[in-house]
Formats: C-alpha cells, structure tokens, sequence
C-alpha cells in the first residue's frame, strides 16, 4: 500500500530533523573527544559531518523543484545508510554509541517508501554494519575501537543487530501500515465531512430568505446571500454586531407568545423596507442551546401593494361621491350667486349688507372651486401619449413658477440639477407639466419664510428619476402614509385633491412616485417614469391605455405605482 501521507511534508521535516541531530551529534563528539582520551580522527570526523550537511542542503534545495518524492525519498535513505556507516566506522566501529542511527533511517524508510523497503533497508544496514566490523577486525582498513572482542562475540554482536534491525523493520512497518490505514480512514471522513459541510453551507446559501444566527449574547455568527441581500449589507458588516441594532422595531422573542412580528429596516439609501422576522433557538443534539435562529422575508411590496388596493378603494370611493353629489351642489350654487350678484346691484344697501354679500360670493367662488377639483377628479381623463422630451416641460414650469416667485419676493430660489441633456418618455406632456405645477406649488407652500426648491433629474435603471426637494417644515410620518390620498392636505385653504390626481397621473403611465420626508429637514418628492430611446422606434403606450381618448376610472387599480414612505 503506498503512502497517503504528504510525502512533500515529510521530506522537508526529514531535512530539519537531519540537520538537528548532526549538530547534536558534532557537539557531543567533540566534547568527548576533548574531555576524555580517545582515537577518534577529529578532522576525519568533521569532515564526515560537514559531508552530511552539504547532502541535508543539497536535498533541501532538490525539494522545492523536483516532484518526484518517492525518488527523492529512496535517495535520502541509501545517502543516509552510507554517510552513517561512515560516521560509525570513524567514530569506533565496533565501540561506535552511533550505531543506534540504523533503526532511526529503517524507521523513516517504514514511513516514507513502501513496507519492503523497510525491510530492505534493514538488510543494508546490517550488511554495512557487518562489513564495517570484519574489515577493522582482520585489519583491511585502519580501526578506530579500543578494544578487540573475539570473532565469535563479534559475530553474535552483528547478528544481534541484524535481528534488532529486522524487528525495528517489522514493527515500524506495522506501525506505518496501520497509520495509513487511519489516514485513508481519516481523508474519507475529512471528505464525507466537507462534503456535509458544503451541502449544509449550498441548502443555507441557496434559500431565498434571509437568515441570521447569533450567539447567546445576540452577536451575528452567519449570515446567509439572501440575508445580505435584503439588508443590502455585506457579511464583513454584519459578523459581530448585535442583531437588535439593525432593525428599527423590537425583534421576536424566544419562549414568548411573539416569535414572528414585522420590523422596519433602513437601508444605506434612507429606503425604509418591512421584514417579516421569525426566531427559533439554535440547539445541537445533547447539547445546551447554543444561540438563536432570525428567518426574514421582505414584505415591503407586499404592503405597498396592499396600501396601494386600499387607495384605490378610497379612491373609487370618492370619486363616485363626488361624481354624485357635485352637479346637485353645482346648480343651486349657480342659483345663490346669481341671486347674490343681483342683490349687490340694489341701491341703498348699508354697508354691513354690503360686506355680508362681499363674503357669501367669495365662500360661493370658493366652494364652486372645490366642486371643480371634485369634477375634475372624477371625470374621465383623456391621455394624449406622445413621445416627449422631459427636460422642455420641467423648464417650461419652472420658467413661469420663477417669474412668479420674482414678482411675489417670497425669498424662494430654484436650484436646477439635469445629470442628461435630453429625457424622452412616451407622456402626455400637458398633464407631467400639471405633476410637475403640483409638486412646485407643494414645495412653496412647504417654505413660508422662503427656502430652495432643488429639482433633479437623472437615470436611475430603465427610468426617468425627477427630485423636487424642498427646504421647508417637513412631514411627519402619519401624513406621509397617507399623502396621495384625497383630503390630505396640510395647507389652509386647500382641498386635498392635488396629490391624488397626481397619484391618478402617474397611475395612468404606469410611472411610481413617492414622498420621503423628515420634520424640520424639508421633504422630497419623487417621480420615476419609464426611459424611452431618442430615435424615432415606435414604442407601445403604458399597458391598458390607448394614446388618444383614453379614459381613467377613478377606480382602475395601480399598475406599477411605487409609493413609498420614509420617516
């Protein structure tokens, strides 16, 4: 069986061990040769070891280009047997304490090369060893030993080697065999672990919602691709961090009635989106438990599209109301101001007469102004959709709304910001300039004491994005939830109808638009209208509608209408 270790490994701890022991060897030596009478050569013997260590770097050097380690391997052991035989000839022979270096080279043989080369090596080293013996004892070559034992005590003292040397051989190559066999048995567990590992870490990775566990101290260990994802957030950024700092509500209990609840989030844009977040507890079989489970899913378009059904209910709602009740008010308040003109014509009326009739024809004027919003709300709306270029209708409003703000002195300053030179879309442009009018005039209103109005218009995916960003009081968030819907509005005077026919507007071009707003820090209102290229190619109107006489309901349901609110 051949090795399963890492031979790489073993060769280049087989260099350092080297190096190690010769320097010990070379130290202890000398000293003995120093410190007692004895024949050893020194120069012979240094010699000896400086030739070991020049083969430890040459293989060293030969290790970090040569692959072939089995080669190597084989090279490094007879290199080893023949510069040991050398060492225990110079040192004694027969008196040599270096002897013991034998067993130490058959058992990295046992280790490196296949189990019959531990015997093998085995075999050589008692023929070098022997051969050392018999050549100082008949006086072939110069001997180094102090004594001369008789040839039959020399002969039972190799012999004796021999069977230590086989024994190491045999029990070293048991020892190998079954370490192998615990290797094998360890890399297929390893792999049968890792793939487990891998299946586990793919299924977390691989499920469409987030996860997150944390600690016992509600530290976050793991978060999966979907959960960064949703809190747009990368796992660097949220390893360590407490979990209950991510999110702007309460999070679930364990053990409580409350495991699954809805939080808010903010995203590093200021988005605001709804997570559904369930917690169940970590725990490992015969264990304690070790920390907590948080599964969440974005529900955010979930409940926009629910806020935007309920609109349209509202919506729908008034608008047959108003489609009801608007002409029956209409005709008797024709009637009154007629009635009141005529009596204003009469001579002799006081003065408080006078004032009296001034105010029931300006609350006439005013109320047949909300009648008209209401008309205007509820009738049908016939769209002309034509390929348009945005940049022109913006400016067109903003050109009349600052001479106005001029003549007026209202301290108010537009700031214009266009990241393209042109931005066509398929509009009826008569009625984007009526969103725009709408959004301006909500911007004013919003900067009593004066301020900036900063309208940006930039790409933003496949859509048109137009910012008009004021400086004034703000919004709270409870009218911000509900800023489309009819009889919203803040401002004295006002009927509550302008953002929902712009909410109707937009609907119509399948367009999104929203608010976003602080108390205090102004407020932003955006309008997103799909990209269309500047050549001539024909493009489809928005789904549903017609370019010419199409009619709006005022109960048509929201096509892609992204309403948003950010507190």
């Amino acid at each position: 069986m051949h090795s399963m270790f890492d031979e790489r490994l073993w060769l280049a701890w087989l260099v350092k061990a080297r190096i190690i022991i010769l320097t010990f060897l070379l130290g202890i030596e000398l000293a003995i040769a120093r410190l007692t009478p004895s024949p050893l050569p020194v120069k012979l013997f240094i010699t000896s070891i400086l030739l070991w260590y020049a083969f430890a770097l040459f293989y060293l050097v030969l290790l970090s280009f040569w692959e072939e380690h089995r080669i190597q391997s084989l090279l490094q052991v007879l290199t080893d047997l023949a510069l040991v035989t050398l060492v225990v000839y110079i040192t004694g022979g027969v008196d040599s304490s270096l002897n013991f270096l034998y067993p130490l080279i058959i058992i990295v043989a046992s280790i490196l090369l296949p189990r019959s080369w531990a015997y093998l090596t085995a075999a050589l080293a008692f023929i070098l060893y022997g051969t050392v013996l018999e050549l100082t004892y008949f006086g072939i070559v110069p001997s180094y030993s102090t004594t001369h034992p008789e040839l039959g005590a020399l002969q039972a003292i190799i012999f004796v080697n021999l069977f230590a040397y086989l024994a190491v051989a045999y029990l070293t190559g048991l020892l190998a065999a079954k370490l192998r066999q615990v290797d094998v048995k360890l890399k297929h567990t390893r792999g049968a672990l890792q793939n487990l590992q891998a299946v586990h870490e793919n299924i977390i990775q691989s499920i469409s919602g987030g996860l997150i566990t944390t600690g016992l101290d509600g530290h976050i260990t793991l978060v999966n691709t979907a959960g960064q994802k949703l809190l747009e957030r990368s796992e660097d950024d949220l390893l360590g961090q407490p979990v209950h700092r991510l999110f702007l509500d309460p999070l679930p209990q364990v053990g409580s009635e409350r495991t699954r609840t809805e939080v808010r989030f903010v995203t590093s844009n200021s988005f605001r989106k709804t997570l559904r977040v369930m917690v169940s507890t970590l725990t490992v079989p015969n264990r304690e438990t070790l920390g907590y489970v948080y599964t969440f899913d974005d529900l955010t378009e979930i409940r926009r599209l629910e806020r935007d059904l309920r609109m349209q209910d509202r919506l729908a709602a008034v608008g047959r109301l108003a489609a009801a009740i608007a002409h029956e008010i209409r005709n008797p308040l024709t009637s009154i101001a007629g009635s009141v003109s005529m009596l204003s014509a009469i001579s002799g009326l006081s003065e408080e007469h006078r004032q009296l009739l001034t105010i029931v024809t300006r609350e006439s004027e005013r109320l047949n102004g909300i009648i008209t919003d209401f008309l205007a709300y509820s009738r049908g709306k016939q769209y002309q959709f034509a390929k348009v270029d945005l940049l022109p209708l913006l400016e067109d409003t903003l050109t009349l709304l600052e001479n106005r703000l001029i003549a007026q002195k209202t301290g108010i300053c537009i700031e214009r910001h266009y990241a393209v030179k042109e931005a066509w879309t398929l509009a009826d442009g008569d009625k984007i300039k009526q969103v725009f009018w709408n959004f301006s005039e909500n911007a004013i209103r919003a900067m009593r004491h004066g301020g900036t109005l900063s309208i940006s218009l930039e790409a933003a995916g496949d859509d048109w994005q137009i910012n008009f960003a004021d400086t004034g009081s703000g919004i709270n968030p409870q009218v911000i939830e509900k800023i489309f819907e009819p009889f919203q509005s803040e401002f004295e005077g006002g009927t509550g109808l302008g953002l929902a026919i712009v909410y109707q507007i937009v609907q119509a071009h399948e367009g999104k638009v929203w608010a976003r707003s602080k108390p205090g820090q102004g407020s932003v209102f955006v309008l997103r209208l799909r990209r269309a290229v500047a050549s001539g190619a024909s493009i489809a109107p928005p789904s549903g509608s017609r370019s010419r006489g199409y009619a709006e309901s005022p109960n048509s349901t929201a096509a892609a209408l992204g309403e948003r609110a950010h507190g």
